[in-house]
């Protein structure tokens, strides 16, 4: 079911999946939201109880000032103590969530019992510009569905396509994220974050896609052998691995939950 609490004036909505099960947060990726783990949430059925936000700027998540590691990491936290969840949980995290998870179990060991990575590098270098050039020419609002999907052209289409917001009052429609949000974001991202990753000592899991341009296999080798109680999933597939291959995405979170 689809929830909301309020941070200092900011809306931030997240799915609680419910269930008897331990909490696992499931953090998205950039240009995507907490519904992304749906899938994920049924094939873990019981067993695990999966909170997904919107992150800020993200799906039905208001818009927030910043887009740091600190403040996506603070969100994080003070959906757990909204929740009332003071004992470790697993969190999951793909691409920016990803990220955002890692530093959360470095800056809140105490906090999180166990952390999945999934296609997250620890040295996130400048981003070639054709990347996200998509982003630059896309509009936040348009009167129709159609004005709004031109304008993302082909490649932007992809991320918004399904998840097209209507706006109050039926005068339009919104994407799931402004665009000058993502750019922020991204350029957020950029740095070495190798000591939040060897920060946290609970036992982590590494989803790889094997092909996949934002986490090299070198990169990818040194993060599981330099942080010990690290596991290694290897999927044959790009950055977008958990969406081309869902079934594999989850038997490999199901299988390192399982043996916690």
């Amino acid at each position: 079911m689809r929830h909301e609490l309020k941070i200092d004036d900011r809306t931030l909505s997240y799915l609680d999946f419910g269930g008897p099960g331990r909490p696992l947060l499931a953090l998205h990726g950039g240009m995507s939201e907490g519904a992304a783990f749906t899938g994920l949430a049924a094939v873990l059925g019981d067993e695990w109880r999966v909170i997904a936000p919107d992150q800020r700027g993200h799906g039905d998540s208001d818009r927030a000032p910043d887009h740091s590691r600190e403040g996506y990491v603070a969100d994080a936290v003070a959906l757990l103590d909204h929740l009332g969840i003071q004992t470790p949980v697993a969190v999951l995290g793909y691409s920016l969530g990803g990220l955002n998870a890692v530093h959360l179990a470095a800056a809140h060991p105490h906090r999180v019992g166990a952390l999945i990575d999934v296609d997250a590098t620890v040295t996130v270098h400048p981003a070639r510009s054709d990347w996200f050039g998509f982003l630059r020419g896309m509009r936040y609002t348009a009167p129709t569905t159609e004005e709004l999907l031109a304008a993302a052209g082909p490649v932007g289409a992809q991320f918004v396509a399904q998840a097209l917001r209507p706006l109050p009052g039926g005068s339009g429609w919104r994407l799931p994220f402004h665009p000058q949000d993502q750019l922020d974001s991204i350029e957020a991202c950029r740095g070495d974050h190798w000591d939040a990753w060897l920060a946290s000592d609970c036992p982590a899991l590494l989803v790889h896609g094997t092909r996949s341009e934002a986490l090299p296999q070198e990169v990818a080798d040194e993060m599981v052998s330099r942080r010990p109680g690290t596991s290694y999933a290897p999927l044959d597939g790009d950055h977008f691995v958990p969406f081309q291959d869902p079934q594999g995405f989850h038997e490999a979170v199901r299988k390192f939950l399982a043996g916690l």
